[in-house]
């Protein structure tokens, strides 16, 4: 894993891996083509009635300024019904030439006044342009809503697969805290900011574009005035995303190391308290938060430069609109009317250059995201299963006799660090074999290796003669049950958490589950609790202590009726009458069917038909109890060692 240091650099997306992080994410977005074709359709609509609304109304400001002008130039002597070139000619005489160019530039009829009728068609006209706009807008975000939703929904799916997909090394080699931060944060990250980006960006392009066609049908002059200001806000605003980028990145791996700690300190608060580490736990988590402080506070900086610095420059351009349409006004060559659509036309292309801008920096942050996600769907897979996979069980029946054989195996987590280099060894149907070994040894490994939780480098291992690496995980796994040391039990019934194990599909009526529950001294305790065994328990079962939590992973075992059975330090957390309770119900587990056992308690193995001790990856022992006693090994050293401990604190 990337060390904490080499990622709190988070180096700039090149462009070139920017431009693949595009386009993935485009793809994700265009999985329904037809809908995206919709949405684009309707945004052009929307834009496009939306963009000819302040023209229309300008022809209501030219209908009312004409009919005051009108009602003006009677009281300024001229008679009603004068035709308009009369009165521009006179005002011409009196040496009134703007005034003269005004009147001759617009429909003013004097006498007349305001015309109420022709007003109100236009006002109910521009209303039903709007109305049928909003209409059309709100379809626009529904199918992106849709868009963004299911593009969501596709990463969470994919990331719930991928789960299932990556080998254990991945998870042996990331916190947890850090794969939860990029598939919960960063996925709502992409979602939050997708959201904002697409129900924005194509209405504010098509905006821009809508607004620079009316505004030359109106006056390509001030067009060119109100644009020149364009490449200045781009230059600006390029630089802010350029500041943004690697803080966006920043941020979210830093967010990645907070999930990581606390997740962390939370799982192990009851161990830090212990040992006194809360105030060495609070200055780390401090530190940590703090550079997430800094990056987060860096990010929120720069892009909120993007606001005012648009908004600066819209305002600008603005001004410079007015004050020149405001002479071609008085100079005749622009009506009020128009004077006034060209001013609205202005904010319309200001704001969407202002959005455009800030979904700049809301796209960074999505990159980062995005980035993080991606990473994680390409982390290396376990190695697939065979197009043609075996079976295991006679004729595939399903049932396994439980021959199971290591041929030369060989297996190391890391190449330069040999683990097991040679191994070879037999565990015949329904024996039970005890692998004991001091810590480190590999004990565990073993066992991962059967479950192909890892793939061996060389040599194999057979299950009733029939390659392991020939057969489906899913398949193998199918015919094991397992107990392991950590006890783990999930947010649900007590019922459901016993018929974990259970094949899919497969049900066993509740008799069934009381004699096993009965059979592992797990009924007497389950029935003391609120609900019996419809008790919700909630993930730490705080209701149970850890040997009733250990107690109920073995009757989850029992019930699953495995083929093979293994136990790691199965009852390392229940008590020594508890233990003996339990050794009753294995041994009665464990008949018929083969079982590996893992333990550092011999005093539980010594019925075992095999026993191998096993160190540095290799077993460097094998035999019975009495056989491996006899011959005064390393297995009678740890047996001994263990015994007169236990007598001397008896």
């Amino acid at each position: 894993m990337t060390s904490e240091i080499e990622m709190s650099q988070a180096p700039v997306l090149p462009k070139g891996e920017r431009r693949h992080t595009v386009s993935r994410l485009v793809r994700y977005l265009l999985a329904s083509p037809w809908r995206a074709v919709l949405m684009i359709l309707a945004g052009m609509a929307a834009v496009a009635l939306i963009a000819i609304g302040p023209k229309i109304m300008g022809q209501a400001t030219n209908v009312l300024f004409e009919g005051v002008l009108g009602t003006m130039l009677v009281k300024m002597g001229v008679k009603p019904g004068t035709p308009k070139e009369v009165v521009v000619s006179h005002l011409e005489s009196r040496g009134e030439d703007k005034f003269a160019q005004m009147i001759a530039s617009m429909d003013v009829q004097v006498g007349v006044g305001i015309d109420w009728n022709r007003l109100a068609a236009i006002l109910i006209f521009v209303t039903c342009v709007y109305v049928v706009s909003i209409l059309v807008r709100l379809v626009q975000n529904f199918l992106m809503t849709r868009l963004v939703s299911d593009a969501v929904y596709t990463m969470r799916r994919q990331i719930e697969e991928k789960m299932d997909r990556l080998p254990l090394e991945y998870f042996d080699r990331t916190p947890r805290g850090e794969v939860m931060s990029r598939t919960t944060n960063d996925i709502d990250n992409i979602s939050g900011n997708l959201q904002e980006i697409l129900g924005e960006l194509l209405f504010s392009v098509f905006s821009l574009i809508g607004a620079f066609i009316m505004m030359l049908t109106i006056s390509p002059l001030l067009t060119l005035i109100a644009f020149v200001i364009i490449p200045v806000m781009a230059l600006c605003a390029g630089i802010i995303l350029k500041k943004t980028q690697p803080q966006f990145t920043r941020q979210w791996i830093q967010t990645g190391h907070v999930n990581s700690h606390v997740e962390e300190m939370f799982s192990g608060h009851m161990v830090v308290r212990a040992f006194g580490h809360q105030e060495a736990a609070e200055a780390e988590f401090e530190e940590k938060n703090r550079e997430l402080y800094q990056a987060s506070f860096k990010a929120s900086f720069f892009s909120a430069l993007v606001t005012p610095m648009s908004t600066f420059f819209g305002n600008l351009s603005f001004v410079v609109v007015v004050i020149v349409g405001g002479v071609h006004v008085l100079s005749g060559t622009m009506t009020l009317g128009g004077l006034q659509a060209f001013t609205q036309y202005t904010r319309q292309a200001s704001q969407p250059i202002g959005q455009l801008a800030s979904m700049g920096t809301m796209l960074q942050s999505a990159l980062a995201s995005c980035k993080r996600v991606f990473e994680f769907l390409d982390e290396p897979e376990e190695r697939p299963d065979p197009d043609r996979p075996d079976y295991l069980g006679k004729d595939g029946s399903g049932h396994i006799d439980g021959l199971v054989r290591f041929d030369h195996v060989r297996f190391s987590y890391k190449p330069e660090e040999p683990l097991i280099t040679d191994l070879t060894i037999e565990a015949k149907p329904g024996q039970t074999i005890a692998i004991v070994g001091p810590t480190g040894a590999g004990k565990t490994t073993l066992v991962n290796l059967l479950m192909r939780f890892y793939d061996i480098q060389s040599g194999s291992i057979t299950i009733d003669g029939v390659d392991i690496s020939k057969v489906s995980r899913k398949e193998l796994r199918s015919h094991f049950g397992m107990v392991l040391q950590d006890t783990w039990l999930f947010d649900g019934t007590v019922r459901d958490n016993l018929l974990y194990g259970l094949n899919e599909g497969t049900t066993i009526p509740d008799v069934q589950m009381i004699e096993g529950a009965k059979a592992t001294h797990v009924d007497e305790f389950i029935r003391k609790l609120p609900d019996g065994y419809n008790t919700v328990l909630t993930e730490d079962s705080s209701e149970l202590s850890q040997g009733e939590r250990q107690l109920m992973t073995i009757c989850r075992a029992f019930l699953s009726d495995p083929d093979i059975l293994i136990l790691d330090e199965a009852t390392s957390s229940v008590d020594t009458r508890t233990e003996l309770l339990v050794q009753q119900a294995m041994n009665t587990l464990r008949a018929g069917r083969t079982s590996f056992v893992i333990a550092h308690r011999l005093s539980t193995i010594r019925d075992a038909d095999l026993i191998l001790v096993v160190n540095h990856g290799s077993v460097v022992e094998q035999g019975t109890h009495a056989q491996l006693l006899e011959r005064g090994g390393a297995y009678a050293s740890l047996y001994n060692s263990q015994f007169t401990e236990g007598n001397e604190e008896s």
